[in-house]
């Protein structure tokens, strides 16, 4: 456990930043399965929202949305 002050601050902050992190990260994965189970374009419109917020927001680096939003694409060009 932390013991000096600030320590304990940053703790306090970055449990918080892990809560929100992951409740963006599993609302974007939820949003790819459920387009991956049933590829729409209003699906695709979510998906690539959610992975353009969370990429945004650093928890998907840049690269891997890319990444991400050009296979889902793939998947409705089918």
């Amino acid at each position: 456990m932390p013991i000096l002050s600030s320590a304990k601050k940053a703790l306090r902050q970055s449990l918080r930043r892990n809560l929100v992190n992951k409740r963006i990260k599993t609302k974007t994965k939820t949003s790819i399965d459920a387009f991956q189970a049933k590829p729409t374009e209003p699906g695709l419109r979510a998906v690539f929202s959610a992975v353009d917020r969370a990429a945004k927001k650093n928890i998907f680096h840049k690269n891997k949305a890319a990444r991400l939003k050009s296979r889902l694409s793939k998947l409705l060009k089918k």
